[in-house]
């Protein structure tokens, strides 16, 4: 049965949608001929910039609206705008965009989806979005208490917003079974990005970005492009130009009188497996340094998330502390003491603004230390990566 919080979601919902409106959107919808609806548990705003900048090299006129780190509508030309939101986020946003995007004259709009209840999921795609090309990045264990208990339940979810008639691209491999269902079911085409199309992306392809993109993200991303009519060394090179989300993975080295700190921003990986994967990946980039700080900044509200990347983390290489931001770190450092975790490593910052919380890595560091956040971009995390950035030189600048 569904819960009490969805019905009433989806009763507003229905209720806001009444007939004209309906019959309003349908008609904003028709003019768009290619409408992309990204969906997954990690990367979907990173692949939403891409599949866009890639559209606009190729000549096509691209709306795109992303919500992750922070809600941004972006034009034809390239420019962005915050999306206004006069009350907490909410699906029905996704009419205002569509209309937006039409207004515009968009050839092609392609939209993140911002539901987690599954109930939800598939109202925003068979009433508010109707792909013609959806996209979902992978399906890995977060937001389990919405959409779990377990991983297959995730896949089971996102599979909601698998569109009717049209095409699904994916670069998940261990629950594929789960999306060729529902494709099956929807007489939809499935388009699996596999392991030889991740192999066929380049260090030179990686190398134009200014920041760490994932190569699954920009496989899927320019498998899609490929398929609307754009050619990969047009999407690339739109692709490289365009600005990274608030939330993309970047370095900043900061030198305190003689303390050289590079703090990657790798708030937005926040489920076990992504996370534990960029942190192996920044202690091989990062092998000269000689402290190694695994910074994670926790919710209250997000208990289910700080108990499995506490349990996680508690097995991984290489941590010299353990610093914990934000809210309800308690349930972060139980989860990860239980596991095994030494206590006398872990330094608990709840609550601390980010002018002491760079204080306290500075006294933990040695002479070149690394610095890893993790766990959420949301409360103080954007403003964590914005004070590094902040009192960077301009030529530190690097890829993560």
């Amino acid at each position: 049965m569904l819960g009490f919080e969805v019905m009433a979601g989806l009763t507003g919902l229905l209720a806001a949608l009444g007939a004209a409106e309906t019959v309003a959107h349908r008609r904003a919808l028709r003019r768009i001929p290619t409408r992309v609806h990204v969906n997954g548990t990690r990367g979907k705003s990173s692949v939403v910039r891409l599949i866009a900048s890639g559209l606009r090299a190729g000549g096509k006129t691209t709306c795109a609206k992303t919500t992750g780190t922070l809600a941004r509508f972006i034009f034809p030309d390239g420019k962005e705008v915050p999306v206004f939101r006069p009350a907490r986020a909410n699906v029905i946003e996704q009419v205002r965009i569509v209309r937006t995007a039409a207004h515009n004259d968009a050839e092609a709009l392609v939209i993140e989806c911002m539901a987690l209840q599954p109930a939800l999921q598939w109202l925003s795609e068979a009433r508010m979005v109707r792909a013609t090309h959806g996209v979902i990045t992978n399906a890995r264990p977060d937001h389990l208490d919405v959409m779990g208990p377990g991983e297959v339940d995730v896949a089971r979810a996102l599979a909601g917003m698998v569109p009717v008639g049209g095409v699904l691209y994916t670069a998940e491999r261990d629950h594929l079974g789960v999306f060729a269902e529902a494709c099956d079911d929807r007489g939809t085409r499935l388009v699996a990005v596999d392991a030889d199309d991740v192999a066929a992306i380049g260090k030179k392809d990686l190398a134009g970005f200014a920041y760490t993109e994932h190569p699954d993200n920009l496989a899927l991303a320019l498998k899609v492009c490929g398929d609307l009519g754009v050619d990969r060394a047009t999407a690339l090179r739109g692709m490289w130009a365009a600005p990274p989300d608030p939330g993309a993975m970047t370095t900043h080295a900061v030198d305190f009188f003689g303390r050289q700190l590079r703090f990657v921003n790798g708030f937005a990986a926040n489920d076990p497996e992504s996370t534990e994967q960029i942190w192996r990946m920044m202690l091989a980039r990062h092998a000269d340094v000689d402290r190694r700080v695994a910074l994670f900044n926790c919710r209250a509200d997000r208990g289910d998330r700080s108990r499995q990347l506490g349990q996680a983390c508690a097995s991984w290489p290489g941590i010299d502390h353990l610093v914990l931001m934000g809210t309800g770190t308690y349930q972060f450092a139980r989860a990860a003491i239980e596991r095994g975790f030494p206590p006398a490593k872990v330094t608990y910052c709840e609550a601390m603004p980010v002018d002491r919380l760079f204080e306290t890595m500075v006294g933990l560091s040695g002479r070149a230390t690394l610095v890893m956040g993790m766990g959420n971009i949301g409360g103080l995390g954007l403003d964590v990566v914005r004070f590094f950035k902040n009192r960077e030189p301009p030529a530190a600048l690097e890829v993560a």
